[in-house]
């Protein structure tokens, strides 16, 4: 069986900084993977050279099969089309550090927004959508309210309920709780936590170690723009094999 997302030796460099040093990765279908790791260890860069919201200088990507970004012919790579790159963007969400959402829309219409523009449904189908997903993170109540009206992790479950609501088939999340206020973490990490028990394939970028070691199937540990470490979380972080990840792990929240 393909695999759904599928890594090979990718590198991605800022000038002669080099951020991605060959990384090779792989995901099965409904498996959650956390990112651990050290800030500027390349983490957040990987996933967005995966939503292709970043170039990168070699290797590849494939999602469901699918090269994404770039195609070698004649022995020469090229950036694909930009129309095909919005569409193979498509197969992923992501939800940010930084909720972006639309300020003078509800959160319904924040919600319906991409559903009219790219996937061109009709307004009662898109708003039917929406309300479906804002209900599944516990606000169908708040959908006529505006980002303003709204908590930080409120308006954080209405931003994950925005891009799930797109039916990607791979989610990213960045450090979705990191500007968020403590009392506010766990709301959003309840929502991550339900559809990881769905069976939604999912990337997380956390600095949260004990939400990593509680809802993935497999761990990976950054250093230094490659995987330093990885595999299922009682191993990783019970029993870590490298030094390096034994003493992030002891500056870490995990306990």
């Amino acid at each position: 069986m393909t695999n759904l997302l599928e890594i090979r030796d990718l590198h991605k460099r800022y000038g002669t900084v080099e951020v991605l040093k060959g990384v090779d990765c792989s995901m099965r279908q409904g498996e959650v993977i956390s990112i651990i790791g050290s800030s500027g260890s390349g983490k957040t860069t990987m996933l967005r050279c995966i939503n292709m919201l970043e170039e990168f200088q070699g290797g590849t990507i494939a999602i469901d099969g699918q090269e994404i970004g770039y195609e070698t012919a004649g022995g020469v790579r090229r950036r694909k089309p930009e129309r095909e790159i919005a569409r193979q963007r498509a197969l992923t969400g992501m939800a940010f550090q930084q909720f972006n959402l639309f300020p003078h829309m509800s959160a319904a219409a924040n919600v319906m927004l991409g559903l009219l523009k790219v996937k061109k449904m009709g307004r009662d189908e898109a708003r039917t959508l929406a309300e479906k997903w804002l209900d599944r993170v516990g606000l169908l109540s708040r959908k006529d309210h505006f980002p303003g009206q709204l908590s930080g992790g409120q308006q954080q479950r209405v931003a994950i309920a925005r891009a799930i609501a797109m039916n990607p088939k791979l989610m990213l999340f960045d450090e979705v709780t990191s500007a968020l206020d403590p009392e506010l973490v766990n709301e959003v990490l309840q929502v991550i936590k339900a559809l990881a028990e769905d069976g939604m394939s999912m990337l997380i970028v956390t600095h949260e170690m004990r939400f990593a070691y509680e809802v993935s199937s497999r761990v990976i540990f950054m250093n230094q723009g490659r995987i330093g470490e990885e595999g299922n979380p009682r191993e990783m972080f019970l029993k870590p094999q490298t030094e390096r990840l034994a003493d992030f792990l002891k500056t870490s929240t995990f306990n």
